[in-house]
């Protein structure tokens, strides 16, 4: 893969990813600011003005970024869960190793379908914008890498 096929790639998954992890999944809300939905137009519009995107790129983006956090929004529970087990586990008189082995398998398979979700949005976003758009998405994700930023 050739570089600047490397840091598109790069671009799309910090930008685009910022857009479906995190906070955004927790119990609808994204880091306590308002509706999942709202924040998520609200990003969308943010990097749509980094691109120049045009409207029309903008409604598909966002119509993308929904649907991967509604899909993804029912794994923070079962992650929750997983983690209640895990101390359940943990914590008992006597040690189960096939037991936490068979909660490990579980979370990865969890952490695997969260993947191969991400993954399909950041395709579909990706062949939303133009090559152009691609490369600014990029050079953002580069400027705001050490700046706190979810995708950087």
């Amino acid at each position: 893969m050739n570089r600047f096929r490397r840091i598109t790639l790069a671009g799309m998954a910090g930008g685009i990813g910022a857009l479906f992890t995190g906070g955004a999944l927790a119990h609808g809300r994204w880091r306590g600011h308002g509706d999942t939905s709202e924040r998520i137009e609200k990003m969308v519009k943010h990097l749509a003005v980094e691109v120049d995107a045009t409207p029309e790129q903008q409604e598909k983006l966002v119509a993308i970024a929904k649907g991967a956090a509604k899909d993804l929004a029912p794994l923070r529970g079962q992650a929750m869960e997983t983690r209640r087990e895990a101390i359940e586990l943990l914590s008992s008189p006597s040690i189960d190793r096939a037991a936490i082995e068979k909660l490990r398998l579980a979370k990865l398979q969890r952490a695997d379908a969260a993947s191969r979700r991400v993954t399909q949005a950041f395709a579909d976003a990706a062949e939303v914008l133009t090559p152009e758009q691609r490369k600014k998405l990029a050079a953002h994700a580069a400027r705001m890498r050490g700046r706190g930023r979810p995708w950087g």
